[in-house]
This record gives C-alpha cells, structure tokens and sequence, in this order.
C-alpha cells in the first residue's frame, strides 16, 4: 500500500497567470468595481509615481493622453533607475521617455566574430556529459500520483539512514510504530508532510505521513526561559513545508510526538571543488529574446566581449570554457494575458530563430548548455524536455548543446545542476526569510530539502514511477534562473548561483517592486573557485 495523500487527496493544480490591466491612460480602472473612476490622467501618473519621481506642473493630461499605462510608468522608473537626489519629470524630459524606442530584437546580429588566438580557453580540450531529466509515461491518474510521492519518500527517507541520521538515535521503520509505545518514549520517525498549521496557543503542528499512517508533531512554541536550542528549534518548524520529506525525533504523549529535533535530508559539508585547468564558466538565464524589453545592446556586447571585442575584463572572456543557460531563453508566446502588447517578435519560430542568431557567434571553443524555461515552446509540466527539433529548424552547431529543465551536466569534472527555477516562487511565499531580492536563500532552501520543488501544486510536475526532481546527486554548482536577480553563496561547499535576466524591468515587477538585474553576467573561476561579475549596461565609450 503506498502514501494515501489524505484518503488519495490529490491536489488538483490551477496554474495561475499573471494578468497586466493593459488599458490607456485616461481610462484608469477602480479596483473595487472594475468601472473607470474620474482621476485624470495626470493624477493617476502622479500617484504611481509617489515616492519615486516628482511630476512636474508642467504636465498635462494631453501630454500623456492616448498611451500604454504601464509601459509609460516602466520606462519612467527605468530612467531614474540608479540616479540619487531629487527626481523631477517635467514636460521637456517626459517627451524625451515617451519617444524612447523600445529595444527590439535584431533581424541581424551586430556582433561579429573576432579571432580569439588569445582566448587560452581555446587550446584546452573540452571535457563534459550532460543527463537529461528522464522522459515519463504517464496517464496522470491516481496511480501515478501515489507511485510519484511513494518514490519521493523512498528516495529521500535514505538520506536518513546514513550518518547524518546517527543523531536520531533508534529509528522506527514504519510511522504506525508510534501507536505501540508509552507516553514519555523517545522515538524518531521519517516522514512526508501532509499539513502544517499554527495552534491558538501558537505552537506549531505538522502532520507526517508515510506508507503505514500518519502521526501529528507539535513543536512547542518557547518561552522567553526556554533557551537557545528551543528557539532554534521552533524556528526551523517555522519553515516546515507541505509535501517535503524531514526526519522527527521526540518524546511520545498522547497522540502526538513532542519533537526536540528536526532534520532535513540536506546535503553534507564538504570542500569547494576546483579544477586545474584555469578556466571558467559562464551563467546566464531569462534572456527573453522577442521581448520589447529585451536588452538587445548588452546581450549583443556580451557575445561581442567571448569573442574578445570588448576590452573590459578580456582576461576573463578568454578563460570562458563553458556556457550555462537555464531557461527562458525567448519570451514565447501566451505566456500570459495580452503578452502579444509586450512582443517585439510576435513569433515564436522567429524568436528562436534571432537567438540561434546569437548562438552561432559564440567562439567554437566555448560549450554552450542550453534549457527551457516556463516560456519556452515545450510542455510546462516539470521535468522539461531540451528544446525540439521544429524549434530548431536547420540550425545545428557542434558546440550548441541542448539539455533538460532540470539538467545534470558535468562539465570539466565540477557537477552542475541546472534548473530554470520556477518553484521559486512558491519557496518564497512559503518558507520565512527568503524573498525576490535574495534568491540564493531559497535556492538554499531547496538544496537543504534535497528536491527541486518540495512544494507541490504551485508549478505542474509530470507524475509518474520515479521523481525526477529529487536532487540525488550533490552538485558542486547550482544554476538557477527565474526571478531575474543575481544572487549567489557557498551552501555546504556548493556554490549556488541564479543569474539575474538580460530583459529590462516589466510593468508586471514594476507593480510588485521587484528590483531585476539585467545584464550582470556571472563568470566562474574553477581553478581560483573565484566568482565575478561582469556589467555590461556600461556606455559605448567605455568599451
């Protein structure tokens, strides 16, 4: 008999989109009854820019009438972005932004190839393997579902039983043990969480399932006497996620266990790996071509500086060996509501075909590891398959390789785990702590809980036998992308990057604050385990 989610609960997914309120200036929308309220079109500009930028009385409402709300708003903020001091839009410089052109992907690369004979990274031989995701049969019925979380508790409960698990002391093998044991027995039990609340008295409580049953965990919340270890313990129940696999160990009452430890399934401590080989690799992500904020000028800079046209840091455009793109590598198409208003490239086959453009300058000697993301043209549900042949067309190049969401490649002897990130989301709404301007937290989050989306039903999976998205194999690099902010620490000896984005802040973050970080590429040093980065939102003159 396998997990029984709650009497086979199955959760059923609504993937929810964001939706922009496109409208024109002068037909604002009250959000409480969805009719056009009476603020003029230079009040509502003037309240969205609260705070941030000062609308000068020089402005009409005829001077910003007729014009795409957010698009106005992203541009406006855009151009402040980084100045200090007193921000004034007067009339002259509102008609500067409004006649700015958006950036628009190029029907032909300005980056031509230079050669590279002193690039050192040419005269070393390419040492790599790439494993792909494996490719499930699945009805998506029940079956799979039980089979898919059966495997995830199987796989990650024999984390436990090596000596990270020594401290749990005697370990039952089945949760329904619990019931054959006195009030006051020390016990330490594995399981799946099947829910997490917060008691009136404000404890926490978590219900731990596995094959055989399941047991409620209270984690008593510590008096101001309590003492460190109790503090520290509450806190990490704090953190308890639904559908992640922890280990308990604690004093039975009742019908519950009073726990005095938690442990994740975690990765252990170890060393920074490096090379001998001085080399280095290179991380991007969410390029977004086909986008009208796609940062064209940079990405085009970028390849220009592999190719050793730009002088900045050249000496370490020349170590670059190996490339990693995790995911969102065009801005497709329907993604979400009204995307076709934010497209320079309302097609999808056209998109793909200006990032092979970009592709093919890339010097031979560099690898480059390419994987889909949540708008790229392949099925949503995780894992990804690599992009497809009809994607592709005719374009094939030795040194293009195309991998899974997520992908396992080693790359010079250093394990690189890539995933385009897109659990993110739900680890930030869910675990205390982490946020969109420090993504490597969560991404540490998810390396502790040994599974690439320990959340289920925020982001669709593809139920099945076997779950693909256990992190089983510790990487030496973890490579994410998503929220479109750089980030990046040691966790336990892996390093753990997400790479920022080359598209410019969209009115959907805009309304939200996020604060992305375009064009700051991400190089690493294997050899020197040093990690830089390199801007390239510099201006022409400074090349």
């Amino acid at each position: 008999m396998g997990i029984t989610r709650g009497t086979i609960r199955i959760r059923y997914i609504f993937t929810s989109v964001h939706i922009s309120s496109w409208r024109r200036i002068g037909e604002p929308m009250d959000r409480e009854n969805g009719k056009t309220s009476d603020s003029s079109p230079r009040t509502e500009l003037a309240k969205r820019l609260a705070g941030k930028v000062t609308l000068s009385s020089d402005v009409s409402d005829a001077d910003i009438a007729g014009i795409e709300f957010e698009t106005l708003v992203a541009k406006i903020l855009g151009h402040f972005e980084g100045t200090e001091g007193f921000r004034l839009l007067d009339k002259a410089l509102l008609f500067q932004i409004k006649e700015m052109k958006e950036e628009k992907s190029p029907d032909r690369i300005e980056s031509p190839k230079v050669p590279q004979e002193a690039a050192p990274a040419k005269d070393i031989e390419s040492r790599f393997s790439i494993r792909n995701a494996d490719e499930m049969q699945t009805k998506g019925d029940v079956a799979d579902f039980t089979a898919y979380f059966n495997d995830r508790l199987e796989k990650l409960r024999e984390f436990f039983g090596n000596a990270r698990g020594a401290s749990l002391g005697s370990m039952l093998n089945r949760i329904e043990g619990v019931r054959q044991y006195a009030n006051g027995r020390e016990v330490s039990v594995v399981g799946m969480v099947y829910d997490k609340i917060v008691t009136k008295n404000g404890h926490v409580m978590a219900t731990l399932e596995d094959e055989t049953g399941s047991v409620k965990v209270l984690f008593i919340r510590p008096q101001k006497e309590g003492g460190r270890e109790a503090s520290v313990l509450f806190d990490s129940a704090t953190r308890i996620v639904t559908d992640e696999v922890l280990a308990v160990r604690g004093k039975i009452s009742g019908p519950f266990i009073i726990a005095n430890l938690i442990l994740w399934p975690d990765v252990p401590i170890r060393l920074r790996k490096t090379t001998e080989d001085d080399i280095a690799m290179a991380f991007i992500s969410d390029i977004h071509v086909g986008s009208k904020l796609f940062r064209e000028r940079q990405f085009s800079r970028f390849i220009s500086w592999l190719n050793g046209g730009i002088s900045h840091r050249k000496d370490l455009a020349g170590k670059v060996k190996y490339i990693v793109a995790s995911g969102d590598l065009v801005d497709g198409i329907g993604v979400y509501p009204n995307q076709d208003k934010e497209l320079s490239i309302p097609d999808i086959y056209k998109q793909y075909a200006v990032l092979f453009d970009f592709m093919d300058k890339i010097p031979d000697h560099i690898e480059v590891f390419l994987l889909p993301g949540n708008h790229d043209a392949v099925r949503l549900a995780e894992p990804q398959p690599p992009l497809t042949d009809d994607l592709l067309h005719d374009f094939k190049k030795d040194n293009i390789h195309f991998v899974s969401n997520p992908g396992f490649m080693t790359l010079h002897g250093l394990k690189v785990l890539g995933y385009h990130g897109t659990s993110l989301d739900s680890i930030i709404q869910a675990i205390p702590g982490c946020s969109y301007s420090k993504p490597e937290i969560a991404m540490a989050e998810v390396l502790k809980r040994r599974h690439l989306t320990p959340v289920y039903g925020d982001n669709p999976i593809v139920p099945g036998k076997k779950d693909p998205l256990i992190i089983s194999e510790i990487p030496d690099i973890m490579h994410m992308g998503h929220v479109h902010r750089n980030g990046n620490a040691d966790y336990h000896g892996t390093l753990i990057l997400n790479s920022g984005t080359w598209q410019s802040k969209t009115p959907y973050q805009v309304k939200l604050g996020h604060m992305p970080t375009p064009a700051l590429l991400q190089v690493y040093e294997t050899k020197s385990a040093r990690l830089s980065e390199v801007d390239f939102n510099f201006a022409e003159d400074a090349q």
